[in-house]
């Protein structure tokens, strides 16, 4: 989670700055053909040589000849690279992957710095009121030093796991352990995956909480992070490894996951999907054609973004399962409705002939399939931005900002050099709700063996049975309430009744932590809590 800037000021800095290449140029008019006639023949000299606003051609879902020649690349390509790469096309998500990832020259690896108040906790019982607290938290960033002139500045961002530790790690885990207690002790050990960890203090809160006020859970507890960057790796070890032996780290990513947990498990991701890669996608309003962008770096540098039809098969499988669960693309009703209205549309002067530009959350898509394939008894406790200031221009478009000479600067544009700036997304929980609930539903991707028998996990000891789980969860009733999941293999009930895990829920920031944290912690003197007040545009998904 990045800490946003007041300032307003516009980043078309970027190329001057950083030899960014120009970016806000695009290969296809939003014009309609009919208004803009352009000669097949190669261009006259008089033509505009400037390429910040010149269009080459109107959009005619072809591709340019100087486009088509360029690699196309994906980020786990661009891995090996140490520096950016030039002549080479990529789709949007592997662009922002590889800005975020790369390990050579990746914001994360390279410019990212966690806010962590030297370990030690704020007295929240001692602040005036949320200016006096505000100002402290200002003082702890000149600790960091200020910024060199000559370049961006530190990328210095904060989480409320850092900011309000540990009382907002000890929510998380109550909101855990509570669960916990009421499914699964004493005959399950209690395992908690987390994505994402920092400086792993949310872990650190956590397993505080439980040695000291559940010493029975901790006993039976087995926390595994699973962390990309190698850098937070080694500082995870050092802070957990002697305080809580049960902690292990995984250095991976966890979409390069292959590994399946048959227990009952909860899987953490706070703060975490905001980075993830998301892809464009734009409709053709008068077919209502999908095309997804691709993010094209040509021999000298310069940035465009092109549009082809959709091939990629993950971009192909979240516009499915959106329609499956009827959730709307980004277009006028009207138009999605009628073909009459949207030719009348479409041949309007100045009418565009594409739709607005949309970031889909791709990379989310193999999240959900990645908890369906591999941890199939997990429960998901996820937290993050709901909506975002500063955005560029598009549909759930993300934040790109940076930090210069001590100020932080949003950008106008997503095509900024790779590696210096923060790309963050706003999530509409609502759609995730169901997108997950709709992942799984649909059946593993491994736990179908090729003559249709499904693969048991491990069985806990008053479960032992020889005939499935799942026949005898429905033996009295076939009813299954609408608040529920299908029953899986390894859950079973004495009663007969359906016993599918509930459906998860979404929750704002307050009501999570109005029921499960400890406010008398972090309550300053006039009786104002910033762990309430504060983050109002982030929500749970539990």
């Amino acid at each position: 989670m990045t800490l946003l800037g007041a300032s307003a000021t516009r980043c078309l800095l970027n190329a001057q700055l950083y030899s960014c290449p120009s970016a806000t140029r695009r290969l296809f008019s939003s014009c309609p053909p009919n208004l803009i006639k352009i000669p097949n023949k190669k261009p006259i000299p008089d033509e505009p040589k400037d390429k910040w606003n010149y269009n080459a051609n109107p959009f005619d879902g072809q591709v340019s000849e100087d486009h088509r020649k360029l690699r196309l690349v994906d980020a786990n390509e661009l891995e090996k690279e140490t520096k950016p790469p030039h002549g080479v096309k990529m789709l949007t998500r592997d662009f922002i992957e590889d800005s975020l990832y790369n390990p050579n020259y990746g914001y994360f690896p390279k410019q990212a710095t966690i806010f962590n108040a030297q370990d030690t906790t704020f007295d929240f019982t001692k602040f005036r009121d949320s200016a006096e607290f505000q100002e402290e938290v200002a003082a702890k960033y000149t600790e960091y030093g200020s910024d060199r002139f000559d370049g961006p500045g530190r990328q210095l961002w904060h989480t409320p796991t850092e900011l309000f530790k540990p009382w907002y790690g000890r929510a998380i885990g109550r909101c855990l352990v509570s669960e916990y207690l009421l499914k699964y002790f004493p005959y399950e050990d209690f395992v908690i995956y987390e994505i994402g960890a920092g400086n792993g203090t949310l872990a650190m809160d956590i397993l505080d909480l439980l040695k000291e006020e559940y010493p029975d859970v901790y006993e039976r507890t087995r926390y595994n992070i699973i962390e990309i960057s190698g850098s937070l790796v080694k500082i995870q070890r050092k802070k957990l490894r002697k305080a809580h032996p049960c902690v292990k780290i995984t250095h991976k990513s966890i979409f390069h996951w292959n590994i399946t947990e048959p227990a009952p498990c909860f899987f953490v991701a706070m703060e975490v999907i905001d980075n993830f890669a998301h892809d464009i996608v734009r409709y053709d309003l008068s077919t209502l054609k999908p095309y997804q962008g691709l993010v094209t770096i040509d021999d000298s540098g310069d940035f465009d973004i092109i549009y082809t039809p959709v091939t990629d098969p993950l971009i192909s499988s979240f516009l499915d399962a959106r329609r499956l669960l009827s959730h709307s693309p980004p277009i006028n009703k009207l138009l999605l409705k009628s073909d009459a209205f949207r030719n009348i549309y479409t041949k309007m002067p100045l009418a565009p002939n594409l739709s607005a530009t949309e970031y889909i959350p791709t990379r989310l898509l193999n999240l959900l399939r990645t908890l369906r394939n591999y941890f199939p008894r997990h429960r998901l406790l996820l937290s993050d931005f709901s909506s975002l200031p500063d955005t560029v221009e598009g549909v759930n478009a993300p934040v790109v900002q940076t930090r210069f000479q001590n100020i932080t600067v949003p950008c106008t544009t997503l095509l900024v050099k790779q590696g210096y700036f923060d790309i963050f997304f706003p999530t509409n929980f609502e759609r995730l709700r169901d997108m997950y609930e709709l992942m799984l539903d649909q059946p593993a991707m491994d736990s179908i063996s090729s003559n249709g028998d499904t693969n048991e996990g491990r069985v806990s000891p008053p479960m032992s049975t020889a005939s499935s789980f799942a026949l005898g969860s429905q033996f009295f009733s076939s009813y299954q309430p609408n608040s529920r999941r299908r029953p899986v293999e390894g859950m079973t009930s004495a009663s007969g009744l359906p016993v599918g895990e509930r459906k998860s829920s979404v929750f704002s920031h307050s009501q999570f932590l109005e029921t499960y944290g400890d406010l008398d912690k972090t309550r300053l003197r006039n009786g104002e809590n910033p762990m309430l007040d504060f983050y109002k545009n982030v929500k749970f998904l539990f």
